[in-house]
């Protein structure tokens, strides 16, 4: 049983490269920082004795989902289990964006997370088990100015997940989506910490949560009470004009 895990070399994906070789997972650890992967993956062999592949790839690009079916392929690897958390947000008015990094946003988010998803899902189908885990996020239930792509993205990975549970539930392929809202990984050096809201939970407790929601049944699930009331209560009783201009406000925007 071979687990994939994009996004892998820290944060999230680090802890789920964990958590998986505890449970005997070999695993496929994909991102594009060659040498901490290499670093993560001897530490988890010396561990926990599994067979650990690193694959050193940029995922924002069109063909990496193509290319890294075809590595693993060509190794012999069945993947299992497939974890889409690679990723990554910008924050700031539109305006002022670098197109071809909102475009990359959008490749590496979205596309590539269908791409690696269908092209895992039918050797999936064929054996009649497999295991999807989408990251989404808090940012995916009601529009985020001043993080209007990254809430966007996140939208819809949680609608897309959500959706391919229904498909797979017959089939014996469990789906599910994950939704943090801020944890204490890397992804805030790149988005800025003004992105942040609320008290940040742990990588561990967000892995820690999806492991026990695997047995659920659940289509998705939000980490943490504060960002579950948020998510699912606050988003459905205040006014949706109000809670897009408080939300831009609690983002940090100036215009």
């Amino acid at each position: 049983m071979a687990t994939l895990i994009t996004g892998a070399s820290a944060g999230l994906g680090a802890e789920y490269a964990r958590a998986f070789a505890a449970r005997g997972h070999d695993l496929v650890l994909v991102a594009r920082r060659q040498e901490a992967l290499e670093t993560l993956a001897t530490d988890l062999r010396a561990a926990h004795g599994v067979t650990v592949t690193v694959l050193a790839r940029d995922l924002a690009t069109a063909a990496a989902g193509a290319e890294l079916v075809a590595a693993t392929e060509s190794a012999g690897i069945t993947v299992d289990v497939l974890v889409n958390n690679a990723g990554f947000g910008t924050h700031g008015d539109l305006v002022d964006a670098d197109p071809q990094r909102l475009a990359d946003e959008i490749q590496l988010n979205c596309a590539t997370l269908v791409d690696l998803t269908v092209r895992y899902l039918s050797g999936m189908r064929s054996r009649g088990r497999g295991t999807i885990i989408n990251i989404a996020s808090t940012a995916g239930f009601q529009p985020v100015p001043h993080m209007a792509v990254y809430g966007a993205t996140k939208a819809f990975v949680l609608s897309f997940s959500e959706a391919l549970w229904a498909e797979e539930k017959p089939h014996g392929i469990r789906v599910l989506a994950v939704c943090p809202g801020a944890t204490d990984t890397e992804f805030f050096d790149i988005a800025g910490e003004s992105a942040a809201l609320g008290r940040k939970r742990t990588a561990r407790q967000v892995v820690d949560r999806t492991l026990r929601e695997l047995d659920s049944g659940k289509p998705s699930f939000v980490d943490g009470l504060a960002n579950a009331v948020t998510a699912h209560l606050l988003t459905r009783l205040v006014p949706r004009r109000l809670l897009i201009t408080v939300t831009g406000r609690l983002m940090g925007g100036t215009r």
